[in-house]
């Protein structure tokens, strides 16, 4: 089986604002996503595809789907707690637990993340705390609240450019210390490379990326390992000759120009990828 996951951040914000949208009005934007990929996917019927939404999308993407569609819905983390019966029935504001994004739909939720390790990192240090480890113990409660509300996990782990030379010792300690006691049967790895991610960076070849996923499935007994430091067109039957890569994460599809999330061009990197000419 192989994973194509979409990330799709905060890619409905319009233009105007700073963002990149140029593809759905805000209250169409997920549904359009949906409507526009589900049918020419469906003869992947044995491969995953899950696209991690905005909350505000879940909804309107759910009810675009069919109930055929092989598309799973996903949401961008959970809050470390949840509601429990005869226990806590709410109060978490501002938080979105796994109770929450199970009722609206979601089977998956990416959790580590670059962007959310550098968040919490960021709190941490206003504190004049700097500890990687306690953000890997942060995320562990996220993981166990996610699969306790049965929702899959794509964990995600990566090393900075300062880390890179001890690349070993970090990874290991994002994946011993953030899935300490876990049933990882409904997990997901995903491989950032943080120091190759951006604009004018030379991202990892195909010796690099097979050597660090030989690494992860040796630490984790064989978790699925996908690449998370962008599935697009140009690197997509690179990464399919990667024995030990089983998918990949996709965000923008489109790099230059008008800028963006594309359905039509989310299809040519999955065909690329599995290999449809």
């Amino acid at each position: 089986m192989k994973y194509i996951f979409v990330n799709l951040k905060r890619f409905d914000i319009i233009k105007k604002f700073g963002g990149v949208n140029s593809l759905a009005a805000i209250e169409h934007y997920g549904s359009k996503i949906i409507l526009d990929i589900q049918d020419k996917i469906q003869k992947y019927d044995n491969d995953e595809f899950a696209i991690f939404f905005q909350e505000a999308h879940i909804l309107s993407a759910k009810a675009a789907l069919n109930a055929s569609s092989n598309i799973k819905l996903g949401c961008q983390s959970v809050f470390r707690e949840d509601t429990a019966v005869g226990g806590n029935f709410g109060a978490f504001t501002t938080n979105r637990t796994a109770n929450s994004a199970k009722s609206l739909g979601c089977e998956w939720t990416i959790i580590g993340h670059c962007e959310e390790r550098r968040d919490k990192a960021g709190i941490l240090l206003e504190a004049g705390i700097v500890d990687s480890a306690v953000v890997n113990r942060l995320l562990n409660k996220e993981v166990k609240a996610a699969l306790a509300s049965v929702l899959k996990v794509l964990y995600c782990i990566g090393e900075t450019s300062e880390e890179q030379a001890n690349w070993q010792e970090v990874l290991e300690n994002q994946l011993k210390i953030g899935l300490k006691d876990i049933d990882t049967n409904n997990m997901v790895i995903a491989y950032e490379p943080v120091w190759a991610i951006g604009p004018g960076k030379t991202p990892p070849d195909s010796n690099y990326i097979s050597r660090i996923a030989n690494f992860i499935k040796k630490v984790t007994n064989g978790l699925p390992v996908v690449y998370g430091g962008g599935l697009k067109e140009d690197n997509a039957e690179m990464l399919a000759s990667i024995k030990e890569i089983d998918g990949g994460l996709i965000a923008l599809t489109r790099f230059k120009g008008d800028i963006g999330f594309y359905p039509d061009e989310y299809i040519t990197i999955v065909e690329k990828y599995l290999g449809v000419k």
